[in-house]
């Protein structure tokens, strides 16, 4: 078996609602994640309701991609 080449050690902070604060490493403010637009109305969320802010799921399409 290889040996393990890194371990991310990342903390995820609730914030209330669909909102969250990930703490991730290299980066000196957390990143809030919770939902906008067309990801809110498919969970059934007013898209106003609240802040807009990237969805998890637009975090790892924009990493796939980089």
């Amino acid at each position: 078996m290889a040996e393990i080449a890194y371990i991310s050690e990342v903390r995820v902070e609730r914030l209330g609602g669909s909102l969250r604060a990930a703490h991730l490493p290299g980066e000196t403010e957390p990143t809030v994640y919770g939902m906008h637009g067309a990801i809110a109305e498919h969970y059934g969320a007013d898209p106003g309701a609240g802040p807009s802010h990237a969805s998890t799921i637009d975090h790892l399409v924009g990493a796939a991609l980089g």
